[in-house]
């Protein structure tokens, strides 16, 4: 109800904007009348009548075109027929209408606009003979819709199939603007939350990285500092605090220190035997017999023992 009355200021606001006097003067009038607020089927049922007794053609025209265009087209193609069916039976209610009311010029406007159209559909060939029939309520083909019975069955239908479709219609855009409105709205506070969520997760991330940065260089400048702290230690350390490595050499291999030590043994001993070699020249020197004559008799001694032996061997 709020909401009817909210766009009815809205539609008179626009009208004395426009200067639609007689449009507004009208409007006040039905608002006045009206009892019922509601969007019904009634409503449309008494336009269509009104049009058909005052002999309004292009009111009921103008007025199923808006059904048409607004309602029957957004249905399924099953209903097709029906709608069809309903709309040349509302053309020939004005038809029987206008005859009962001798409006014999508006019978002739009637198939003069509409005779092209309907000329294509074989429900209707019988009766462009209508306008030339005299008594068309006696005549088998038009005699059943002078009957009240089919008329107020028609009605009844109409109205019946009208109110079905304005169950699941959509309201005009007129009355959607403000449900529109307040859609923009949520929608707009939806977004700015889901930006205001997205924001923070982003920060969060960026504080998570930069944290793991810093704790990456902070490790890595521990470890340069526990390598200079290590080098520091090793040179204020001497050569008697290294321990050796606790590796055996293998046994065949002979080491460079061991080769410089039996090089000075050898070297010893030669001196020793050079200084008994002195030793003993200067003993023979002082004794009675030569070291020279002493020499070569040893010599002619062993030669003959090695030719003898020598000679022996051969024998």
């Amino acid at each position: 109800m709020s909401q009817v009355q909210f766009l009815d200021k809205l539609l008179h606001e626009y009208l004395i904007f426009r200067g639609f006097s007689n449009t507004i003067k009208a409007l006040d009038n039905e608002q006045r009348n009206e009892k019922d607020q509601s969007f019904r089927a009634e409503k449309i049922m008494e336009q269509f009548n009104y049009s058909i007794n005052h002999n309004d053609l292009q009111g009921v025209l103008t007025l199923w075109n808006h059904l048409e265009a607004n309602l029957f087209s957004k249905l399924e193609h099953n209903y097709a027929m029906a709608v069809k069916k309903l709309e040349n039976s509302l053309l020939k209610l004005y038809l029987i209408t206008a005859h009962n009311h001798n409006k014999t010029d508006k019978i002739s406007e009637f198939f003069t606009r509409l005779a092209s159209e309907l000329q294509q559909q074989s429900e209707w060939k019988e009766w462009f003979y209508f306008p030339f029939c005299r008594n068309p309520e006696e005549s088998q083909p038009f005699s059943l819709y002078f009957k009240k019975e089919w008329q107020d069955t028609f009605q009844l239908s109409l109205r019946n199939f009208l109110a079905t479709i304005y169950q699941c219609m959509p309201q005009p855009t007129f009355v959607r603007v403000e449900q529109e409105a307040a859609l923009i709205r949520r929608l707009q506070e939806e977004n700015a939350l889901l930006k205001s969520r997205l924001q923070q997760q982003q920060l969060s991330a960026s504080q998570s990285s930069q944290n793991l940065n810093c704790a990456n260089s902070s490790s890595a400048g521990g470890t340069g500092n526990d390598t200079r702290r290590r080098a520091s230690y090793r040179q204020q350390q001497s050569l008697n605090d290294i321990l050796p490595f606790d590796i055996s050499p293998p046994g065949h291999v002979v080491d460079d220190f061991c080769i410089i030590a039996t090089e000075v043994n050898s070297v010893t001993q030669a001196s020793d035997a050079q200084a008994r070699g002195l030793k003993m020249l200067i003993r023979n020197i002082g004794s009675s017999g030569s070291p020279v004559l002493g020499r070569k008799d040893n010599g002619e001694k062993s030669a003959k023992r090695r030719s003898g032996s020598v000679g022996r061997n051969w024998m």
